[in-house]
Protein backbone atom coordinates (compact mmCIF):
# COMPACT_ATOMS: atom_id res chain seq x y z
CA UNK A 1 0.00 0.00 0.00
CA UNK A 2 1.01 3.30 -0.99
CA UNK A 3 0.92 5.85 1.93
CA UNK A 4 1.17 9.57 2.41
CA UNK A 5 4.33 11.07 4.41
CA UNK A 6 1.58 12.14 6.96
CA UNK A 7 0.11 8.05 7.20
CA UNK A 8 3.62 7.17 6.94
CA UNK A 9 4.74 9.17 10.06
CA UNK A 10 1.74 7.90 12.28
CA UNK A 11 2.29 4.44 11.20
CA UNK A 12 5.59 4.53 12.53
CA UNK A 13 4.36 5.97 15.67
CA UNK A 14 5.00 9.95 15.71
CA UNK A 15 1.70 10.46 16.42
CA UNK A 16 1.99 8.09 19.56
CA UNK A 17 1.77 4.28 19.83
CA UNK A 18 -2.13 4.22 19.78
CA UNK A 19 -2.43 6.02 15.96
CA UNK A 20 0.77 3.60 15.26
CA UNK A 21 -1.59 0.86 16.13
CA UNK A 22 -4.68 2.27 14.16
CA UNK A 23 -2.97 2.89 11.44
CA UNK A 24 -1.45 -0.66 11.05
CA UNK A 25 -4.91 -2.17 11.81
CA UNK A 26 -6.61 -0.07 8.58
CA UNK A 27 -3.10 -0.96 6.84
CA UNK A 28 -2.97 -4.69 7.19
CA UNK A 29 -6.89 -4.86 6.48
CA UNK A 30 -6.55 -2.86 3.09
CA UNK A 31 -4.23 -4.85 2.07
CA UNK A 32 -6.13 -7.98 2.47
CA UNK A 33 -8.15 -6.83 -0.14
CA UNK A 34 -5.91 -5.52 -2.09
CA UNK A 35 -6.23 -1.80 -1.07
CA UNK A 36 -3.00 0.26 -3.07
CA UNK A 37 -3.94 3.31 -0.52
CA UNK A 38 -5.87 4.69 2.61
CA UNK A 39 -8.69 7.78 1.25
CA UNK A 40 -9.71 10.40 3.11
CA UNK A 41 -13.61 10.21 4.68
CA UNK A 42 -15.52 12.45 3.65
CA UNK A 43 -18.20 12.60 6.24
CA UNK A 44 -18.78 10.81 9.91
CA UNK A 45 -19.19 7.28 11.03
CA UNK A 46 -21.66 4.90 11.91
CA UNK A 47 -20.79 2.35 14.37
CA UNK A 48 -22.69 -1.09 14.55
CA UNK A 49 -21.02 -2.28 17.90
CA UNK A 50 -23.68 -0.84 19.92
CA UNK A 51 -23.87 -3.43 22.94
CA UNK A 52 -21.27 -3.99 26.22
CA UNK A 53 -21.49 -7.77 25.82
CA UNK A 54 -20.02 -10.36 28.08
CA UNK A 55 -17.10 -12.14 25.81
CA UNK A 56 -16.12 -8.39 24.56
CA UNK A 57 -13.90 -7.55 27.24
CA UNK A 58 -10.67 -7.55 24.85
CA UNK A 59 -12.21 -4.83 22.99
CA UNK A 60 -13.29 -2.72 25.67
CA UNK A 61 -9.72 -3.17 27.32
CA UNK A 62 -8.54 -2.46 23.64
CA UNK A 63 -10.77 1.20 23.87
CA UNK A 64 -9.70 2.19 27.17
CA UNK A 65 -6.19 2.38 25.91
CA UNK A 66 -7.21 4.56 22.78
CA UNK A 67 -8.86 6.85 25.24
CA UNK A 68 -5.81 6.71 27.61
CA UNK A 69 -3.97 7.69 24.76
CA UNK A 70 -5.96 11.14 23.90
CA UNK A 71 -8.00 9.32 20.66
CA UNK A 72 -11.26 10.74 19.55
CA UNK A 73 -12.80 10.12 16.44
CA UNK A 74 -11.96 13.25 13.58
CA UNK A 75 -15.99 13.70 13.51
CA UNK A 76 -18.93 12.87 15.69
CA UNK A 77 -20.46 8.74 14.87
CA UNK A 78 -23.78 7.65 15.66
CA UNK A 79 -24.00 3.86 17.00
CA UNK A 80 -26.62 0.76 16.39
CA UNK A 81 -29.78 0.19 19.06
CA UNK A 82 -28.91 -0.28 22.59
CA UNK A 83 -29.79 -3.97 23.83
CA UNK A 84 -32.78 -2.94 25.84
CA UNK A 85 -34.68 -0.84 27.37
CA UNK A 86 -36.03 -0.84 30.53
CA UNK A 87 -38.48 2.05 30.09
CA UNK A 88 -40.24 1.73 27.44
CA UNK A 89 -40.13 -2.28 26.90
CA UNK A 90 -42.60 -4.65 29.90
CA UNK A 91 -39.73 -7.65 29.87
CA UNK A 92 -40.19 -11.16 31.95
CA UNK A 93 -38.35 -11.38 35.27
CA UNK A 94 -36.43 -14.26 33.10
CA UNK A 95 -35.81 -11.55 30.59
CA UNK A 96 -34.36 -9.23 32.86
CA UNK A 97 -32.13 -11.72 34.35
CA UNK A 98 -30.88 -12.67 31.05
CA UNK A 99 -29.93 -9.35 29.95
CA UNK A 100 -28.34 -8.13 32.69
CA UNK A 101 -26.07 -11.26 31.99
CA UNK A 102 -25.39 -11.08 28.70
CA UNK A 103 -24.78 -7.12 28.77
CA UNK A 104 -23.09 -6.53 31.90
CA UNK A 105 -20.51 -3.95 30.45
CA UNK A 106 -23.08 -1.14 28.37
CA UNK A 107 -22.58 1.58 31.05
CA UNK A 108 -18.69 1.02 30.49
CA UNK A 109 -19.21 0.61 26.77
CA UNK A 110 -21.56 3.42 26.72
CA UNK A 111 -19.49 5.80 28.25
CA UNK A 112 -16.09 4.74 26.40
CA UNK A 113 -18.37 5.87 23.45
CA UNK A 114 -18.96 9.38 24.57
CA UNK A 115 -14.98 9.98 25.26
CA UNK A 116 -14.62 8.81 21.82
CA UNK A 117 -16.78 11.26 19.85
CA UNK A 118 -20.40 9.98 19.86
CA UNK A 119 -22.28 12.42 18.53
CA UNK A 120 -25.43 13.11 21.89
CA UNK A 121 -27.09 10.60 24.12
CA UNK A 122 -30.01 9.92 21.13
CA UNK A 123 -27.26 8.74 18.83
CA UNK A 124 -28.49 5.44 19.01
CA UNK A 125 -30.34 3.90 15.78
CA UNK A 126 -28.89 1.51 12.56
CA UNK A 127 -31.39 4.02 10.53
CA UNK A 128 -28.93 7.24 11.83
CA UNK A 129 -28.80 8.31 7.95
CA UNK A 130 -32.44 9.25 8.40
CA UNK A 131 -33.47 13.00 8.94
CA UNK A 132 -34.42 12.14 12.19
CA UNK A 133 -31.21 11.31 13.65
CA UNK A 134 -29.41 12.90 10.64
CA UNK A 135 -26.49 11.01 9.95
CA UNK A 136 -27.15 11.25 6.28
CA UNK A 137 -24.14 11.44 4.04
CA UNK A 138 -24.28 13.19 0.91
CA UNK A 139 -23.85 11.46 -2.68
CA UNK A 140 -20.05 10.91 -3.21
CA UNK A 141 -19.34 10.53 0.31
CA UNK A 142 -16.42 8.19 1.52
CA UNK A 143 -17.26 6.78 4.35
CA UNK A 144 -16.21 4.19 7.37
CA UNK A 145 -19.14 2.15 8.29
CA UNK A 146 -19.65 -1.68 9.28
CA UNK A 147 -24.12 -1.89 9.69
CA UNK A 148 -25.20 -3.91 7.01
CA UNK A 149 -28.56 -2.42 6.67
CA UNK A 150 -26.80 1.10 6.90
CA UNK A 151 -24.30 0.56 4.67
CA UNK A 152 -26.76 -1.03 1.98
CA UNK A 153 -29.08 2.16 2.19
CA UNK A 154 -26.46 4.90 2.03
CA UNK A 155 -24.36 3.53 -0.70
CA UNK A 156 -27.51 2.69 -2.79
CA UNK A 157 -30.42 5.16 -1.59
CA UNK A 158 -27.82 8.07 -1.14
CA UNK A 159 -24.90 7.41 -3.29
CA UNK A 160 -21.91 7.36 -0.41
CA UNK A 161 -19.48 5.16 -0.89
CA UNK A 162 -18.49 2.35 2.24
CA UNK A 163 -17.61 -0.92 2.37
CA UNK A 164 -19.22 -3.57 4.65
CA UNK A 165 -16.41 -3.47 7.25
CA UNK A 166 -16.53 -5.43 10.54
CA UNK A 167 -17.16 -3.79 13.94
CA UNK A 168 -14.32 -1.15 15.39
CA UNK A 169 -13.00 -1.59 11.77
CA UNK A 170 -15.41 1.81 11.39
CA UNK A 171 -14.26 2.72 14.48
CA UNK A 172 -10.26 2.99 13.92
CA UNK A 173 -11.51 4.48 10.01
CA UNK A 174 -13.10 7.44 11.82
CA UNK A 175 -10.16 7.70 14.69
CA UNK A 176 -7.40 8.17 11.68
CA UNK A 177 -9.97 9.60 9.29
CA UNK A 178 -9.27 7.16 6.55
CA UNK A 179 -10.43 4.37 4.83
CA UNK A 180 -8.81 1.81 2.53
CA UNK A 181 -9.64 2.18 -0.64
CA UNK A 182 -11.24 -1.22 -2.28
CA UNK A 183 -14.18 -2.89 -2.96
CA UNK A 184 -17.63 -0.28 -3.20
CA UNK A 185 -15.38 2.56 -2.98
CA UNK A 186 -14.26 2.18 -6.31
CA UNK A 187 -15.95 2.73 -9.14
CA UNK A 188 -15.32 -0.94 -10.63
CA UNK A 189 -16.48 -2.24 -7.40
CA UNK A 190 -19.98 -0.74 -7.46
CA UNK A 191 -21.02 -1.84 -11.69
CA UNK A 192 -23.77 -4.36 -11.68
CA UNK A 193 -22.77 -8.35 -11.45
CA UNK A 194 -26.76 -9.04 -11.57
CA UNK A 195 -29.66 -7.58 -13.60
CA UNK A 196 -32.97 -8.24 -11.93
CA UNK A 197 -36.01 -8.03 -13.92
CA UNK A 198 -38.92 -7.17 -11.89
CA UNK A 199 -42.28 -8.33 -13.66
CA UNK A 200 -44.69 -9.00 -10.22
CA UNK A 201 -47.99 -7.29 -11.11
CA UNK A 202 -48.24 -5.48 -7.99
CA UNK A 203 -45.35 -3.68 -5.44
CA UNK A 204 -44.15 -6.79 -3.64
CA UNK A 205 -43.79 -7.20 0.03
CA UNK A 206 -40.30 -4.71 0.59
CA UNK A 207 -38.56 -7.79 2.96
CA UNK A 208 -40.06 -10.57 0.79
CA UNK A 209 -38.32 -9.01 -2.75
CA UNK A 210 -35.42 -8.05 -0.83
CA UNK A 211 -34.86 -11.65 0.85
CA UNK A 212 -35.05 -13.42 -2.67
CA UNK A 213 -32.77 -10.80 -4.58
CA UNK A 214 -30.18 -11.44 -1.44
CA UNK A 215 -30.52 -15.32 -1.85
CA UNK A 216 -29.88 -14.96 -5.30
CA UNK A 217 -27.02 -12.41 -5.44
CA UNK A 218 -25.03 -12.87 -2.94
CA UNK A 219 -22.40 -10.15 -2.50
CA UNK A 220 -23.13 -9.39 -5.64
CA UNK A 221 -24.68 -5.74 -7.09
CA UNK A 222 -27.96 -5.72 -8.43
CA UNK A 223 -29.04 -3.46 -11.08
CA UNK A 224 -32.95 -3.91 -10.59
CA UNK A 225 -35.46 -3.22 -13.66
CA UNK A 226 -39.00 -3.05 -13.71
CA UNK A 227 -39.38 -1.67 -9.99
CA UNK A 228 -39.15 2.17 -10.40
CA UNK A 229 -42.64 1.66 -12.03
CA UNK A 230 -44.30 -0.05 -8.87
CA UNK A 231 -42.91 2.70 -6.56
CA UNK A 232 -44.04 5.43 -8.79
CA UNK A 233 -47.57 5.53 -6.74
CA UNK A 234 -45.19 5.90 -3.25
CA UNK A 235 -44.85 9.02 -1.45
CA UNK A 236 -41.34 10.29 -1.61
CA UNK A 237 -41.18 9.26 2.35
CA UNK A 238 -42.51 5.84 1.62
CA UNK A 239 -40.41 5.02 -0.97
CA UNK A 240 -37.43 5.90 0.70
CA UNK A 241 -38.89 3.31 3.29
CA UNK A 242 -39.60 0.74 1.51
CA UNK A 243 -35.66 0.59 -0.17
CA UNK A 244 -34.72 1.00 3.50
CA UNK A 245 -36.89 -2.08 4.41
CA UNK A 246 -35.72 -3.92 1.47
CA UNK A 247 -32.02 -3.36 1.36
CA UNK A 248 -32.00 -4.28 4.68
CA UNK A 249 -33.24 -7.73 3.68
CA UNK A 250 -31.04 -7.95 0.44
CA UNK A 251 -28.03 -7.51 3.11
CA UNK A 252 -29.42 -10.21 5.57
CA UNK A 253 -30.83 -12.67 3.37
CA UNK A 254 -27.41 -12.37 1.15
CA UNK A 255 -24.69 -10.10 1.86
CA UNK A 256 -25.43 -7.02 -0.67
CA UNK A 257 -24.10 -3.79 0.10
CA UNK A 258 -25.30 -1.87 -3.00
CA UNK A 259 -28.18 -2.53 -5.16
CA UNK A 260 -29.15 -0.03 -8.48
CA UNK A 261 -32.72 0.35 -9.37
CA UNK A 262 -33.35 2.05 -12.92
CA UNK A 263 -34.65 5.56 -12.93
CA UNK A 264 -34.55 6.04 -8.93
CA UNK A 265 -31.33 5.32 -6.85
CA UNK A 266 -29.23 8.29 -7.97
CA UNK A 267 -26.04 6.13 -9.97
CA UNK A 268 -29.26 4.50 -11.94
CA UNK A 269 -30.36 7.63 -12.33
CA UNK A 270 -27.15 9.16 -14.21
CA UNK A 271 -25.50 6.18 -15.56
CA UNK A 272 -28.32 4.03 -16.00
CA UNK A 273 -27.38 0.56 -17.95
CA UNK A 274 -23.34 1.47 -18.88
CA UNK A 275 -23.83 0.25 -14.77
CA UNK A 276 -23.09 -3.17 -16.20
CA UNK A 277 -20.50 -5.06 -15.69
CA UNK A 278 -19.16 -7.55 -18.20
CA UNK A 279 -20.49 -11.07 -18.65
CA UNK A 280 -23.34 -10.62 -15.50
CA UNK A 281 -26.42 -12.62 -14.23
CA UNK A 282 -29.97 -12.01 -15.23
CA UNK A 283 -32.80 -13.13 -13.57
CA UNK A 284 -36.47 -12.50 -13.74
CA UNK A 285 -38.65 -12.04 -10.65
CA UNK A 286 -42.49 -12.27 -10.82
CA UNK A 287 -45.85 -13.35 -8.91
CA UNK A 288 -44.83 -17.16 -9.10
CA UNK A 289 -41.26 -16.65 -7.68
CA UNK A 290 -42.48 -15.04 -5.20
CA UNK A 291 -45.46 -17.14 -4.39
CA UNK A 292 -45.28 -18.68 -0.96
CA UNK A 293 -43.75 -20.62 0.62
CA UNK A 294 -41.37 -20.50 -2.45
CA UNK A 295 -39.17 -17.68 -0.77
CA UNK A 296 -37.19 -19.43 2.62
CA UNK A 297 -38.63 -17.84 5.45
CA UNK A 298 -41.80 -17.14 4.28
CA UNK A 299 -44.57 -19.19 5.84
CA UNK A 300 -47.34 -20.80 3.82
CA UNK A 301 -50.75 -19.61 4.98
CA UNK A 302 -51.54 -22.72 6.45
CA UNK A 303 -48.93 -21.62 9.47
CA UNK A 304 -50.68 -18.31 10.18
CA UNK A 305 -52.32 -19.96 13.47
CA UNK A 306 -49.46 -20.40 15.66
CA UNK A 307 -49.40 -19.51 18.85
CA UNK A 308 -47.05 -16.03 19.72
CA UNK A 309 -46.55 -14.29 22.71
CA UNK A 310 -44.83 -11.18 21.23
CA UNK A 311 -44.76 -9.05 18.23
CA UNK A 312 -41.67 -7.05 17.06
CA UNK A 313 -41.60 -4.45 14.15
CA UNK A 314 -38.97 -2.50 13.34
CA UNK A 315 -35.71 -3.79 12.48
CA UNK A 316 -34.22 -1.89 10.96
CA UNK A 317 -35.73 0.84 12.97
CA UNK A 318 -39.02 2.35 11.64
CA UNK A 319 -38.54 6.19 10.18
CA UNK A 320 -41.17 8.67 11.86
CA UNK A 321 -43.30 8.35 8.88
CA UNK A 322 -43.50 4.44 9.31
CA UNK A 323 -44.20 4.93 12.95
CA UNK A 324 -47.00 6.71 12.95
CA UNK A 325 -48.59 4.84 9.92
CA UNK A 326 -47.86 1.39 12.38
CA UNK A 327 -49.90 3.15 15.06
CA UNK A 328 -52.66 4.28 13.08
CA UNK A 329 -53.40 0.78 11.53
CA UNK A 330 -52.82 -1.25 14.71
CA UNK A 331 -55.15 1.08 16.40
CA UNK A 332 -57.79 1.40 13.78
CA UNK A 333 -58.10 -2.65 13.52
CA UNK A 334 -58.40 -2.50 17.41
CA UNK A 335 -61.39 0.00 16.67
CA UNK A 336 -62.75 -2.27 14.10
CA UNK A 337 -62.83 -5.02 15.94
CA UNK A 338 -64.25 -3.83 19.45
CA UNK A 339 -61.12 -4.47 21.30
CA UNK A 340 -59.43 -1.91 23.63
CA UNK A 341 -55.97 -3.41 23.79
CA UNK A 342 -53.28 -5.79 21.86
CA UNK A 343 -53.92 -9.45 22.42
CA UNK A 344 -49.93 -10.00 22.58
CA UNK A 345 -46.68 -7.90 23.30
CA UNK A 346 -46.11 -5.83 21.04
CA UNK A 347 -43.43 -3.27 20.49
CA UNK A 348 -42.30 -1.19 17.78
CA UNK A 349 -38.80 -0.01 17.39
CA UNK A 350 -37.78 3.02 16.07
CA UNK A 351 -34.85 5.32 16.71
CA UNK A 352 -34.66 7.87 19.72
CA UNK A 353 -35.40 11.04 17.98
CA UNK A 354 -38.44 9.78 15.88
CA UNK A 355 -40.10 8.51 19.44
CA UNK A 356 -39.63 12.24 20.58
CA UNK A 357 -41.11 13.99 17.27
CA UNK A 358 -44.24 11.39 17.32
CA UNK A 359 -45.21 11.91 20.95
CA UNK A 360 -44.66 15.68 19.97
CA UNK A 361 -46.64 15.93 17.28
CA UNK A 362 -49.09 13.52 17.58
CA UNK A 363 -49.62 13.24 21.36
CA UNK A 364 -53.25 11.90 21.63
CA UNK A 365 -52.00 8.80 19.21
CA UNK A 366 -49.57 8.13 21.26
CA UNK A 367 -51.24 7.96 24.46
CA UNK A 368 -53.79 5.72 22.88
CA UNK A 369 -51.15 3.75 21.69
CA UNK A 370 -49.55 3.29 25.38
CA UNK A 371 -53.02 2.98 26.79
CA UNK A 372 -53.34 0.03 24.15
CA UNK A 373 -50.71 -1.73 25.13
CA UNK A 374 -48.35 -1.18 22.39
CA UNK A 375 -45.30 -0.44 23.45
CA UNK A 376 -42.29 2.10 21.46
CA UNK A 377 -38.91 1.35 21.97
CA UNK A 378 -35.74 2.87 20.96
CA UNK A 379 -34.21 -0.98 21.28
CA UNK A 380 -32.28 -3.33 18.57
CA UNK A 381 -35.15 -6.38 17.88
CA UNK A 382 -32.46 -8.63 17.35
CA UNK A 383 -30.01 -7.99 20.28
CA UNK A 384 -33.58 -8.38 22.49
CA UNK A 385 -33.80 -11.89 20.67
CA UNK A 386 -30.23 -12.80 22.11
CA UNK A 387 -31.55 -13.20 25.38
CA UNK A 388 -32.15 -17.13 25.73
CA UNK A 389 -35.14 -16.32 27.55
CA UNK A 390 -36.62 -14.05 24.85
CA UNK A 391 -35.10 -16.43 21.64
CA UNK A 392 -37.20 -19.17 22.96
CA UNK A 393 -40.65 -17.62 23.14
CA UNK A 394 -42.86 -17.48 20.25
CA UNK A 395 -42.08 -14.22 18.43
CA UNK A 396 -43.28 -13.23 15.13
CA UNK A 397 -41.96 -10.24 13.15
CA UNK A 398 -42.40 -8.61 9.80
CA UNK A 399 -38.87 -8.18 9.44
CA UNK A 400 -36.85 -10.79 7.32
CA UNK A 401 -33.84 -9.46 8.59
CA UNK A 402 -34.90 -10.31 12.08
CA UNK A 403 -36.21 -13.52 11.03
CA UNK A 404 -32.58 -14.36 9.14
CA UNK A 405 -30.99 -13.62 12.39
CA UNK A 406 -32.85 -14.69 14.89
CA UNK A 407 -35.57 -17.50 16.14
CA UNK A 408 -38.84 -15.04 15.29
CA UNK A 409 -41.31 -16.07 12.45
CA UNK A 410 -41.73 -13.93 9.85
CA UNK A 411 -45.43 -13.34 8.21
CA UNK A 412 -46.61 -10.44 6.35
CA UNK A 413 -47.60 -6.98 7.49
CA UNK A 414 -51.19 -7.86 7.28
CA UNK A 415 -51.16 -11.24 8.55
CA UNK A 416 -48.86 -9.34 11.95
CA UNK A 417 -51.60 -6.78 12.06
CA UNK A 418 -54.21 -9.68 12.52
CA UNK A 419 -52.64 -11.31 15.32
CA UNK A 420 -51.53 -8.26 17.39
CA UNK A 421 -55.56 -7.25 17.04
CA UNK A 422 -57.07 -10.96 17.03
CA UNK A 423 -54.64 -13.17 18.96
CA UNK A 424 -54.60 -16.89 18.21
CA UNK A 425 -57.40 -17.49 16.31
CA UNK A 426 -57.75 -20.67 13.78
CA UNK A 427 -61.20 -19.25 12.79
CA UNK A 428 -59.87 -16.61 11.24
CA UNK A 429 -57.08 -18.16 9.19
CA UNK A 430 -58.17 -16.98 5.76
CA UNK A 431 -59.16 -13.57 6.55
CA UNK A 432 -55.93 -11.00 5.80
CA UNK A 433 -56.34 -7.76 8.03
CA UNK A 434 -56.64 -4.75 6.00
CA UNK A 435 -53.18 -2.40 6.17
CA UNK A 436 -52.44 1.22 6.00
Amino acid sequence: MTLTAEERAMLEGRSGEAMSKVMETLVRYGELFGAQRLVPLDGPTHVVTSMGMAGLEAAFDLLDRLIAAGATTVEPFTVDPRPYDFDAVPYTDDEVRDIRALYPHQDRYETQLRALGLKDEDAFSCTAYLPETGNTPREGDVLSWAESSAVVFVNSVLGARTNRNSGLIELMGAIAGRAPEFGLLLDSGRAATWKIDVRTTTLPPATVLGSEIGRRVVEGVPYITGLDRLLADLSPAAARDYLKDFGAATASSGAVGLFHVEKVTPEAIRLGATLMADGFSSVVIDDDILAPPVVPGRPAEAEVDIEADTALIGCPHLSREQLGSVVDSILDSLERAGRERVSMRTILSTAPRAVCAFRAEQPTQYERAIAAGISISTFCPALHMNCPSSAGSAVITNSNKLRTYTTSRFFEDDIVLRRIVHGHNPTMQSEREPTS
